[in-house]
């Protein structure tokens, strides 16, 4: 197998992405932000999927951030001013591109991963996560409801009581959890987790690519919210929320607070509150 590596163009900043040894690496590279996502990283993200999809030479894809931010979901300011409208809109085009990927994806997951940051996990084959991930879908909290299919998929995943908990009241939970759960596959710290999530990737490019796809395509099928199908009839559930503005800008630093109530409760001594804080400003 080729160990060249290659470079994506990407049209913005915020997404990198590069081809090394048959896998591909997209970045979440707007740290400053809390790696929030927009509009315009939807459509890059959207992008790189597609082109991953077509090219023979890649056969597993990474989606990491930095070790200390996966993401903290949306750009709220920016969703917003260009809510989700048309099945064509750069967050359907990327959920619909995530949700029906054929090869594996791998994610590498740091720090706090809110809303999209964590529903996209649900559509990713093998997840590792640091000690320092925390995850939460407060999309109630800010007027909305859920995307990526994580209505259906998080009860099937948690059961019901624990959905609830995560989707009506927003509660977040930590990397032991999702370990519990089944979400993640594995907690190591910090640093090592991209590393880890490219040695697992290689892993997955080694085998032969049509028995990957083929095995993938198989388990999928048995998740019908899995399915492109899915999402024309809950885009617009979604849509429709999202006009609820006054609502959403007035909730959406609750989930900050709730992190590091439940980053407490899970007994994470070793991190103070005020440190958990640190990783949402």
């Amino acid at each position: 197998m080729s160990t060249s590596t290659s470079s994506i163009a990407s049209t913005i900043p915020e997404i990198l992405s590069h081809v090394d040894a048959g896998v591909m690496t997209i970045t979440l590279s707007r740290v400053d932000k809390k790696n929030s996502i927009t509009a315009a990283m939807y459509g890059a993200l959207a992008d790189a999927l597609e082109t991953a999809n077509h090219d023979a030479a890649v056969r597993a894809v990474v989606i990491q951030g930095h070790e200390t931010i996966f993401s903290a979901g949306n750009d709220i300011g920016d969703f917003l001013n260009n809510p989700p409208a048309t099945p064509d809109s750069p967050v359907f085009r990327f959920l619909r591109g995530i949700s029906s990927f054929p090869k594996p994806i791998v994610a590498a997951v740091c720090g706090p991963a809110v809303g999209i940051g964590t529903t996209m996990l649900l559509h990713c084959d093998l997840v590792y996560a640091g000690d320092n991930a925390a995850f939460s879908m407060p999309f109630v909290n800010l007027g909305i409801c859920p995307e990526a299919a994580s209505s259906l998929l998080v009860p099937q995943l948690m059961g019901h009581a624990r959905a609830a908990e995560a989707l009506l009241l927003g509660e977040p939970f930590m990397a032991e959890t999702a370990l519990e759960i089944g979400l993640i596959n594995r907690i190591v710290p910090p640093a090592e987790v991209n590393a880890l999530a490219q040695r697992q990737a290689l892993k997955l490019a080694a085998k032969p690519l049509s028995a990957l796809i083929e095995t993938k395509r198989l388990m999928k099928k048995a998740t019908p919210a899995s399915s492109p199908n899915a999402w024309p009839k809950r885009g617009p559930a979604l849509a429709a929320c999202c006009t609820s503005r006054r609502h959403a800008r007035r909730s959406a630093p609750s989930w900050k607070s709730a992190v590091r109530t439940s980053a407490r409760s899970e007994g994470r001594g070793r991190r103070t509150p005020a440190q958990w804080g640190r990783c949402f400003r």
